[in-house]
């Protein structure tokens, strides 16, 4: 897709701090580990940045990983503003296929701030295609402990409850709504879910940084999960989601520029609905870290972490994911961004020491673009 770009000096970003941020970008690449990285800021609803460097151009896509959760989270949004759902109402009242096994007290809002008791319910390929097998499987998770009590990531299938939470009320599966009532209104290129005989053709296909021969296997049940076609296609909705950065950092910007949202709700979305240290391997999520929860994304807050910028204001929000892509806007500045690349480690995630350092560059880099008065 072709985006208008805006000027730095027009809508008030400083140059000499984007000149830094797209310098340090670019450096990862020419001179690091990465195959590509894409990045793109915007700010007040106009794009300032787009550019791609490595092997892919602006017209390359990236699997979007937990960086998506955050469009994921604004379809929720979107019925929570319209009364279409309520936070405090039993999941199990509106899917009843759920309520079983103790299942029957999640809320809403426990699905949303992952805290709902079933981090590691299971719904894999070729299950998740099939809605009533997805049903099926929900009817058969059990609770590892009860809701509410603990933070602890539900990688997956919080985002199938959210798909499912939709189609109840709208009456359309997840990736239609988030089409024709986002999406396409916006005239963005979010694509969910993938076809498999596009991802070669449209995919800046993920790329092994640290392989040493040709017989080291990746973690099949990480991010490289989805570094399949058939399984990519299949449209899980917290990590399927194919796009740029230009589409995410824009997507940022319509949460207050367009009139799709009801007035309000994003604010009351985007603020600490809770905060502590996230539960489990740190492989999966998990942190000694104090993490601020919005309604399915972070939250700076009052402590931040290393998975998302420092700089800014204490509202900005959006969510990080694997190897180290970003996305995040801070609504005081009114500024977006977004870092994507297609550069993996054989684990998925990058917590070298020199990875996270550059993830946290990158971070506060790109969310600290407004000079000072």
């Amino acid at each position: 897709m072709s985006f208008e770009l805006q000027s730095a000096e027009e809508s008030g970003v400083d140059p000499g701090r984007l000149d830094l941020f797209l310098s340090r970008v670019r450096l990862e690449v020419e001179h690091g580990p990465l195959p590509s990285a894409q990045v793109a800021v915007a700010r007040h609803g106009h794009l300032v940045a787009f550019e791609t460097f490595g092997d892919a151009t602006n017209d390359d896509s990236y699997i979007l990983q937990s960086v998506g959760r955050s469009v994921v989270a604004a379809t929720v949004w979107k019925l929570l503003g319209e009364g279409m759902l309520s936070l405090d109402e039993r999941v199990g009242d509106i899917i009843p296929e759920f309520a079983t096994n103790g299942k029957e007290v999640v809320t809403v809002e426990q699905v949303l701030t992952h805290s709902a008791g079933f981090p590691f319910a299971p719904l894999g390929y070729p299950k998740m295609l099939e809605r009533n097998r997805r049903l099926e499987a929900m009817g058969k998770w059990h609770l590892d402990w009860e809701p509410g009590s603990r933070f602890q990531y539900h990688l997956t299938s919080a985002a199938w409850v959210i798909a499912e939470l939709v189609e109840r009320r709208t009456g359309m599966a997840f990736h239609e709504y988030l089409a024709a009532e986002i999406v396409q209104p916006l005239g963005l290129g979010l694509i969910l879910p993938l076809p498999a005989d596009q991802f070669d053709e449209v995919l800046a296909v993920p790329v092994a940084t640290d392989r040493t021969s040709d017989d080291q296997e990746v973690d099949p049940w990480g991010p490289w999960y989805l570094n399949n076609p058939e399984v990519l296609s299949g449209g899980e909705p917290s990590h399927s989601i194919v796009g740029s950065a230009a589409d995410l950092a824009l997507f940022f910007q319509a949460l207050y520029h367009s009139n799709l949202w009801a007035d309000g709700i994003v604010d009351e979305a985007t603020r600490v609905h809770r905060a502590e240290a996230a539960w489990g391997e740190k492989l999966y999520g998990g942190s000694d870290e104090i993490t601020s929860m919005g309604l399915f994304c972070v939250v700076k807050g009052e402590f931040g972490n290393s998975f998302m910028p420092r700089t800014g204001s204490p509202r900005t929000f959006g969510n990080g994911g694997a190897p180290l892509q970003l996305a995040f806007m801070d609504p005081e500045a009114g500024t977006s961004f977004a870092f994507l690349t297609n550069g993996y480690p054989l684990s998925g995630y990058d917590h070298t020491v020199q990875g996270e350092n550059f993830r946290i560059i990158v971070a506060d880099l790109g969310n600290d673009l407004v000079g000072r008065d």
